[in-house]
């Protein structure tokens, strides 16, 4: 048993005979929240599914939560592993509250005949209080913004009280003023959530939270760097990842890249 809340050793995937991942090494502890960043076709969507029990390596070990897939039931493991991807397919005008409680039931919708606990219906009231959505509680799905699902959808996944928070890009599609809110949403957790662990997906650093602790970079399925994010994400390493000279700054804690000019021809 190991104390790790994560552990991916070795991992290689192929699809159709082409290598998508080689020699991945990641381990994320308690409390830990880890940035994985790179050049879109790098393999990161393809990490995020071991790291959320959906898929299987094609040679290497994932341990989840302690228990290693392929060795375990899926669908109970899924179970305490929190998953925030902007693009959740809700169909239904269902209200916040109700989205919210889906967390519970591992659904889109609400199913039929289920009615939660009185202790669920506070748990899921006190979460939406927490990712600032009280008084949409009741407002349906349609009606809201972008930035206003992505913070209903965080406090979807934490109702069932996850030891492992997984964000697939979750400022895609929010302006400046949405994406700002739903970062500071995300920093918040570690002071209401302090065990969690969390792995975020992006390729710009921008949207990196302040609490982003380690950064695991990758490019063509192989690891560039990782470690904590201030050895991890530099000028050389992203520079080295997407190819291309760019500068990498850090300011109160948060990150900017730039690409580096090479010169002005006339």
């Amino acid at each position: 048993m190991t104390s790790a809340t994560l552990e991916l050793h070795d991992v290689t995937f192929r699809r159709a005979g082409k290598a998508i991942l080689d020699g991945i090494d990641l381990t994320v502890r308690p409390g830990e929240h880890w940035a994985l960043l790179g050049p879109n076709g790098a393999g990161k969507s393809t990490i995020l599914g071991f790291c959320g029990a959906l898929a299987f390596p094609t040679s290497g070990t994932v341990d989840v939560l302690g228990r290693r897939l392929g060795r375990v039931e899926l669908q109970e493991l899924r179970r305490h592993i929190g998953h925030v991807n902007p693009r959740h397919p809700v169909r239904s005008p269902l209200t916040v509250t109700e989205v919210v409680l889906t967390g519970l039931t591992g659904t889109v919708e609400i199913p039929l005949r289920w009615e939660p606990a009185t202790a669920q219906e506070e748990r899921a009231a006190d979460l939406i209080r927490t990712v600032g959505l009280e008084e949409r509680a009741g407002s349906r799905w349609p009606t809201l913004s972008q930035g206003e699902r992505g913070r209903a959808l965080i406090a979807r996944a934490l109702i069932a009280e996850p030891s492992l928070l997984l964000l697939d890009e979750p400022t895609t599609g929010l302006d400046v003023a949405a994406r700002e809110q739903l970062l500071e949403t995300i920093d918040d957790l570690s002071r209401s959530e302090p065990t969690l662990a969390s792995v975020l997906v992006t390729h710009h650093l921008e949207e990196l939270p302040e609490t982003t602790s380690h950064a695991l970079l990758i490019a063509h399925g192989r690891i560039v760097s990782t470690g904590r994010i201030d050895d991890a994400i530099t000028t050389e390493t992203v520079t080295r990842a997407f190819e291309h000279p760019i500068r990498v700054e850090r300011d109160g804690g948060r990150w900017s890249a730039r690409a580096v000019r090479q010169g002005v021809h006339a």
